[in-house]
């Protein structure tokens, strides 16, 4: 299926391409849809890919725990209400599936660690909640550039919050629900049928998402300040 998914972005991003090099380049374009953005509300879906990190934060200068990053796959809708010509409030519910290894250095443990000791495996299922302005500038064409900024809070299903055991037992437990910042830039390709838009964004989390373990002195918790999340969002939008 993931397979699949990529397949069909990569033929529809092609097309979007395609799109945006014949009416950047074209003469007189054909203009696409030309009524279709003066709506007041209009819907959407969208699929993509996210990189998520965390951004750690020490109590004491000591080697950095390594982490070790995957690619994850998002899908989710969109809703978009235009407040003014160039402004529209966006909001992108979605479901965001990513996996991130901790690798601790020996020297966190007070004696020699098994490999198992080493290594915690944070899998996360998000389902995020995001509400953004859409800043578009003048269309060309075809093709209308736009900056997005606004405020987010995500769930996440695998936090492991409620869980009982924690690294004694081989359980990293984050929160349930963090609040992020996110900020990006995309394009409105406008094409016969439909409206394709490639976009980046970025995504900060505000607050401390670690829960510390029972034991204070836990070498998979104790010298750390904080933990939150910095995701690289890459979605494919369609209208």
């Amino acid at each position: 299926m993931k397979k699949i998914t990529i397949l069909i972005l990569l033929v529809l991003a092609a097309k979007g391409n395609a799109q945006f090099n014949k009416h950047l380049f074209s003469k007189d374009p054909i203009i696409n849809l030309e009524n279709f953005q003066k709506q007041r509300l209009y819907f959407g879906f969208y699929m993509g890919f996210n990189a998520y990190d965390f951004k750690i934060d020490y109590k004491t200068d000591v080697p950095d725990i390594l982490v070790k990053k995957t690619t994850g796959f998002n899908v989710g809708l969109v809703a978009d209400l235009k407040l003014q010509e160039y402004v529209n409030l966006r909001f992108e519910p979605g479901l965001y599936y990513t996996k991130r290894d901790f690798y601790y250095p020996s020297s966190y443990f007070p004696t020699i660690p098994s490999n198992q000791d080493k290594i915690r495996e944070v899998n996360s299922t998000y389902i995020h909640f995001p509400l953004l302005v859409k800043f578009s500038a003048l269309r060309t064409g075809n093709v209308r550039p736009y900056l997005e900024g606004g405020l987010s809070t995500t769930l996440n299903l695998s936090s492991n919050s409620k869980s009982l055991d924690d690294n004694l037992d081989n359980t990293f437990r984050m929160k349930a629900w963090t609040t992020n910042y996110e900020l990006g830039f995309g394009i409105d390709i406008f094409s016969e049928y439909f409206i394709f838009s490639p976009s980046i964004r970025g995504v900060f989390g505000l607050k401390d998402e670690l829960i510390r373990d029972k034991d204070p002195n836990s070498p998979w918790t104790s010298n750390i300040e904080s933990i939150k999340s910095r995701a690289v969002f890459i979605n494919f939008t369609f209208h």
